[in-house]
């Protein structure tokens, strides 16, 4: 219990404290009208209230990542507590902040755009392609989860389909509703019912951490209980726990998702209540999650350690979708019949709105690359139609294999905002004074975004060679993973300091 009080102590303090040094380091102007304002168009740039912006840009990023991710992270051991924590102060928090704002800056520009305005017409092209695959995978994965909740909510028989049990039917549904979501402005189906889902997934969080402090205090998994690896699959601690707990400390997807609310915001006053506060509730979920996994399955009197029982939990329901089964058993003996469903509710909509929203930023994306009109609803099913054949095919794929893919390039991504908030920040420390350049208020600013690129290059270049969806390299030669992960991340730095005279004169 005291490993989680000081943790939830901490994503508290790290909003106040460190997010209003982002705030003061990016430099916001009240006085500058948002695009929500200025490109007013009735269809995705509308003016919304603070308040339900922040709830839709909760509900948005949350997804299945700060709970399936933070379930399946609490394997490794309590060291997925001090990811959640500094990962979501100094990683995630920083990184949805700077890709909203610097969305903002730049009339609501969706992802390519505003990394390839700093990192290069080929970086563009490069996210181009890498996005829309990104956002594809995760819509796979956010219908996927859901639909297998929904069917053991409603003890449906589910269909053998290529390998692995569909619920077709509840997924049938969900497909149909991501038709409308995509295409419908932002206000008619988003902006009106999304603030009501995620009181209903912060409700649901709050639910589970008054019984867990409750009645299970000391059952709870401690930092001295050692941070060593726990997992029995023989993948290391690093990089793994670092992709697997990705929505929960820092995830790339956010930064898609930051441009649609980027285009509602009418004052850059609320940039980092949305951004960096809706993570912050985020990595708090997360939080409650993993703890929640890692002491449900505890039993005091037999001597079995919680994460221990989930691991035998999971090794009892080998080929199925152990964060859903957690998910309902959890729910369901800790909140009563009544609770727990809705809870389950909450846990459902949370992925099956972002899934929606990944595909209408696709759609912007897509509309971008082809310089596509959205206002007339033709347009948007032009490019919508291509999207959900492609999600459609890929839920032939074993949910599983989907979900890895899609950690990984969701890690990528957060790796190229990253960079590109890093030189954006640093051509915000200099200003042009009598025909000189002189250094602002903030000298060294762009280190809150060059700390976390690095690291995260680490974990996204070491995941790819080591992972068993990669290169899969054996036990013996991992070290050969980490040394080609540490070079290229060095590389990355090098690359940063040698070029950042020619950055600022190209500024």
């Amino acid at each position: 219990m005291i490993t989680f009080l000081i943790a939830l102590v901490a994503l508290v303090v790290g909003f106040v404290l460190y997010g209003t040094l982002v705030e003061k380091i990016f430099g916001i102007e009240p006085e500058r009208k948002t695009p929500a304002l200025t490109q007013t168009d009735g269809v995705d740039y509308v003016p919304m209230k603070p308040w339900r912006i922040f709830l839709v840009q909760f509900l948005n990023i949350a997804g299945l990542g700060p709970i399936f991710g933070a379930i399946m992270g609490i394997f490794y051991g309590p060291a997925a507590f001090l990811w959640i924590v500094f990962g979501t102060i100094f990683a995630g928090g920083v990184h949805d902040f700077m890709s909203g704002m610097m969305s903002l800056r730049q009339n609501g520009a969706s992802l390519p755009e505003l990394v390839g305005s700093q990192l290069g017409g080929g970086v563009k092209t490069l996210l181009r392609v890498f996005t829309p695959i990104l956002l594809t995978l995760l819509t796979t994965t956010f219908l996927s989860g859901p639909a297998a909740l929904l069917q053991g909510l409603c003890e449906l028989p589910s269909v053998f389909v290529q390998g692995h049990m569909m619920p077709v039917m509840w997924v049938a549904i969900i497909f149909l509703y991501y038709i409308f979501a995509t295409v419908l402005p932002v206000d008619k189906l988003i902006g009106r019912f999304y603030p009501l889902f995620g009181a209903i997934l912060l409700f649901m969080g709050v639910g589970i951490m008054i019984v867990m402090l409750g009645w299970h205090a000391g059952e709870m998994p401690e930092l001295t209980d050692g941070l060593h690896n726990r997992q029995t699959n023989g993948l290391p601690l690093f990089p793994m726990m670092f992709v697997s707990i990705a929505c929960g400390a820092v995830s790339g997807f956010h930064a898609t998702q930051s441009p649609l609310m980027a285009r509602c915001i009418t004052n850059e006053r609320q940039g980092r209540w949305i951004f960096y506060g809706a993570m912050v509730c985020e990595g708090i979920l997360a939080l409650i999650w993993a703890a929640g996994a890692g002491t449900f399955f505890a039993d005091p009197e037999n001597g079995v350690y919680g994460i221990d029982g989930l691991q035998a939990f999971a090794a009892a329901h080998k080929g199925e979708n152990i964060a859903a089964l957690v998910v309902d058993r959890l729910s369901r003996s800790w909140l009563g019949t009544v609770g727990g469903i809705l809870a389950i509710v909450g846990v459902i909509a949370a992925p099956v709105t972002s899934g929606d929203t990944a595909l209408r930023s696709a759609r912007l994306i897509a509309a971008d690359i082809f310089n596509l009109p959205q206002k007339k609803i033709l347009n948007r099913f032009i490019i919508a139609i291509p999207l959900f054949l492609c999600v459609f095919g890929l839920l032939f794929v074993d949910f599983n294999v989907v979900w890895r893919y899609f950690a990984w390039t969701n890690q990528t991504m957060a790796v190229f905002t990253l960079w590109a908030a890093t030189l954006f920040l640093y051509k915000q420390e200099w200003k042009l004074e009598s025909g000189r350049l002189e250094k602002k208020r903030y000298p060294f600013g762009y280190l809150i975004t060059l700390v976390p690129a690095l690291f995260m290059t680490m974990v996204s270049m070491s995941y790819i060679l080591i992972a068993p969806e990669g290169l899969s390299l054996s036990v013996e030669h991992r070290w050969i993973g980490y040394l080609i992960a540490g070079l290229v991340t060095l590389g990355c730095l090098v690359g940063f300091v040698c070029g950042r005279k020619r950055t600022l004169a190209n500024a």
